[in-house]
């Protein structure tokens, strides 16, 4: 696995993030992985509610971001769409594709509508989730046993989040 990430302005104020890998399974397990609440909860978030396109979800990430976020779109096994509100309140949308590569499939993760200036926190959070999905499909489990809340995130989550933190920093203009 080598999950890659890309962070770009959309306009003056917000941006999106942008990762993507290639994981060892077929499509059918890979969206499994990424849309049902038992799944999701092995390597990203704890998802509860109407899991339906225009349903409203309650989600708590290894993060310890917590909130509602609403199903927009889910074209299974292949395309899914979920909007919230970032911790500044502005409206975010997370769309994810996921295509076959032979017996391999690539997931691509864009989050828009992120502050400019909380893209690079964003990119390494993003970064480690991916790393996790592909630690949970490893070992067929969960990749936090020891859990996660809404006021303490996942600790191997955060380990790797710090490490990855300074590569995705901002650079100061000379």
């Amino acid at each position: 696995m080598t999950t890659t990430a890309t962070m770009r302005a959309l306009d003056p104020t917000t941006g999106a993030i942008r990762v993507e890998d290639v994981y060892d399974t077929d499509i059918d397990d890979l969206w499994e992985a990424c849309t049902t609440p038992e799944r999701l909860a092995r390597w990203i978030a704890h998802v509860s509610g109407d899991l339906r396109v225009g349903g409203t979800v309650e989600m708590t990430f290894t993060s310890s971001w917590s909130g509602q976020a609403r199903i927009e779109a889910c074209d299974a096994p292949s395309h899914l769409v979920v909007a919230s509100r970032s911790d500044a309140g502005e409206e975010t949308r997370i769309e994810a594709w996921l295509t076959t590569e032979g017996d391999r499939t690539r997931l691509v993760v864009e989050e828009r509508g992120l502050p400019l200036a909380e893209l690079h926190v964003h990119g390494a959070g993003w970064q480690a989730h991916l790393e996790d999905l592909g630690h949970s499909l490893d070992l067929d489990g969960p990749a936090h046993p020891e859990g996660w809340s809404a006021t303490r995130p996942a600790p191997a989550w955060e380990r790797r989040w710090t490490e990855l933190s300074p590569a995705y920093a901002p650079v100061d203009a000379p």
